[in-house]
């Protein structure tokens, strides 16, 4: 795939609009988590992400964003595969849990009630909706990897809300709301 690092990075002003303006745009929030075989021992880890994306739906497909230097972008890329939980909305201190440096991460998935996906990394239990993805490709986009991932298992949980992210807060959004 191509690359869209910039040559020349923008002035700072566009990067502070780009900012408030995608403040005020509404996103789910995830936690992706996927695992590391390195030296013969499987380490688990997980992040907060709200870049959540379906591609296509013929062949299933999602993408999401994760910087570049993110020690969890290492691990997605050696095991090629990742699950999804997409957060109720009660679960706004988990969001915060996975937003935390890579060591709190791990120790946090250790202590919460997960499971292990038929193919990829922990589940949430507590969680609105799921998948599970395998790798397709990717395309270097700034300081963060455009990943996709083909879909291979998804499935919806009995919870009457989600969270959201909106003006730099987290949101609780009911079904009734809409």
């Amino acid at each position: 795939m191509g690359d869209l690092s910039a040559a020349n990075h923008p002035p700072v002003a566009v990067t502070d609009d780009l900012r408030s303006v995608m403040r005020n745009f509404a996103s789910g929030v995830c936690v992706v988590s996927t695992f590391s075989d390195a030296e013969s021992t499987r380490r688990h880890n997980a992040l907060t992400i709200n870049s959540l994306t379906s591609v296509s739906l013929t062949p299933p497909l999602v993408s999401l964003s994760i910087r570049r230097d993110s020690t969890f972008l290492d691990d997605l890329m050696e095991s090629r595969v990742w699950a999804l939980s997409i957060l109720d909305g009660g679960a706004e201190d988990l969001a915060r849990i996975f937003a935390r440096p890579a060591e709190d991460r791990m120790k946090a998935l250790g202590s919460l009630p997960a499971e292990p996906g038929r193919q990829t990394g922990a589940l949430l239990l507590d969680s609105a909706a799921w998948m599970e993805c395998r790798y397709r490709d990717h395309l270097v986009a700034g300081d963060h990897l455009l990943i996709v991932g083909e879909v291979v298992g998804a499935g919806v949980n009995d919870s009457r809300s989600s969270l959201i992210f909106l003006h730099g807060e987290f949101h609780r959004m009911d079904q009734n709301a809409i």
